[in-house]
């Protein structure tokens, strides 16, 4: 079985060649791509991190999978609250239930071949041996060496003046993963974990990681014409992408459901969510969507605000996306993430795990959909999308924060039939950085801020991908 593959960094491209050469799946190369990212980008992916994926079984409609982590049950708000009107950037108290793992656990389970020990081989090979430094964590190690200096954890890890991270604690934390994931909430990785995290400063407990728990549930559907684009429910911003993704005026279109997800999207667990608000943020542009609604719609409450009025330092790094698609029309799209570069600032040396910042998307409004609570869920930026059209299937996804929508609308269209998938992400493309839109000057000043979209596809029966030029990335198509 062939497979498309496309990844932010080659060693996660060599992984997915490895474990499809054992038989693997669109499933598998997916996974052993993940597994490898979260040792050698380290700024932006971590089994201490988040997961958000799309995914298509063979001969099956896709799923969403959400394993995003809740704040603790016993999170102070009143301090936070007292502390400012923002929750803070980073360090202990942004860290929630890192929700990674559960995540490989659940999209194995819907159809990988090869065992979880296997999928992880090639990353505890990498974190034993050691993997070189890319061009891309070297520009987030000096855009954040205030902070790695100041933790004892990252500074161990990337200020030794190694060109290769070597990083045994991790290997043994992914071996352990392997063997048995539920340890990563409930068994002797768990214990270790919740000690390193109060060490840390941080509220979370053993029981806050026992109560996790991935999501797997229908996706949010937007048809246009015979296309049928796919997207995570809230608390992940996929209803965003939808009321872009084919507007005759994507920049409009953008500015509308950019204040309208600041103000609606937050965790429908903790409170109605206004779907249809976010869905249809114009209300002269109708959008008809099905999926996972139930229990998501309700009143829209709070202000409308820009992203410069909602939140502080803008999150660099952050995130990898990795798709793959196979010759029998299995598919993933899969962001992980630690959200700002090197998420929380923090490296528990006991798990050698860099410790995500989600809980810093909060809102300490307490009327606000996205408010703190105890075992809430933070807004969150991962947008993976899915497009299915008669036999042919698209797996897109990038790193971009919450620039994703309209970074994957600006190629979402093209990327279904484009003959050159490469020259596609070489485009320069436009963003928000927070107060005004900023485009790319031209191909040769293409940023990170714009993205790195990944990109698989099974079209008339071939297969294709491409890798965004703006990190450091590789696509193939793997034979079986």
């Amino acid at each position: 079985m062939a497979v498309a593959v496309a990844a932010p960094h080659p060693a996660a491209v060599e992984a997915a060649r490895e474990v499809v050469a054992r038989g693997g799946n669109a499933f598998d190369a997916a996974l052993a791509a993940a597994g490898a990212l979260t040792v050698a980008y380290p700024h932006q992916c971590s089994a201490g991190g988040d997961l958000v994926a799309i995914v298509r079984p063979a001969g099956g409609v896709p799923r969403a999978v959400l394993s995003i982590g809740a704040a603790a049950a016993g999170v102070d708000i009143a301090a936070l609250r007292a502390a400012g009107d923002r929750m803070p950037f980073d360090g202990p108290q942004t860290i929630t239930v890192p929700g990674v793992v559960a995540g490989w656990a659940a999209i194995a389970g819907l159809g990988a071949r090869l065992a979880l020990s296997e999928l992880l081989a090639p990353a505890i090979r990498l974190a034993t041996a050691g993997v070189p430094v890319s061009p891309g964590l070297r520009r987030a190690i000096a855009g954040r060496i205030d902070a790695i200096r100041s933790d004892p954890g990252l500074s161990a890890l990337l200020l030794r003046g190694d060109d290769r991270l070597v990083q045994p604690v991790l290997a043994e934390t992914l071996t352990a993963i392997g063997t048995d994931w539920r340890s990563f909430y409930e068994g002797d990785l768990a214990r270790r974990l919740a000690a390193g995290l109060g060490r840390l400063g941080s509220p979370i407990v053993a029981a806050d990681l026992a109560a996790h728990r991935a999501e797997v549930v229908p996706p949010l559907t937007r048809a246009l014409g015979e296309v049928v684009w796919h997207a995570a429910p809230p608390p992940v911003q996929g209803p965003t992408f939808l009321a872009v993704v084919g507007a005759d005026d994507l920049l409009a279109a953008s500015h509308r459901a950019r204040q309208a997800r600041d103000a609606r999207l937050g965790d429908p667990r903790t409170g109605p969510i206004d779907l249809d608000g976010m869905l249809a943020p114009d209300p002269g542009r109708a959008v008809a969507v099905d999926g996972a609604a139930d229990g998501r719609r309700g009143p829209g409450t709070g202000a409308v605000r820009s992203d410069s009025a909602q939140v502080g330092p803008k999150p660099a790094g952050d995130t990898v996306a990795v798709t793959a698609v196979d010759d029998d029309g299995i598919a993933v799209t899969l962001i992980q993430s630690v959200f700002g570069s090197f998420g929380s600032g923090l490296l528990d040396p006991g798990t050698g795990l860099v410790l995500h910042n989600r809980g810093s998307s909060f809102r300490l409004e307490p009327d606000h959909p996205g408010r703190i609570a105890p075992g809430s869920r933070p807004p969150h930026t991962l947008c993976p999308t899915m497009a299915l059209t008669g036999g042919d299937v698209l797996a897109l996804g990038c790193q971009g924060g919450r620039n994703q929508p309209w970074i994957l609308a600006q190629v979402a269209g093209e990327a279904l039939g484009s003959d050159d998938l490469p020259g596609l992400l070489t485009r320069p493309r436009w963003f928000f950085d927070g107060t005004a839109v900023v485009t790319e000057p031209g191909v040769d000043a293409l940023v990170d801020d714009a993205g790195h979209v990944q990109v698989s596809r099974l079209r008339a029966g071939r297969l294709a991908s491409a890798s965004d030029p703006r990190a450091d990335g590789r696509a193939a198509v793997l034979p079986g």
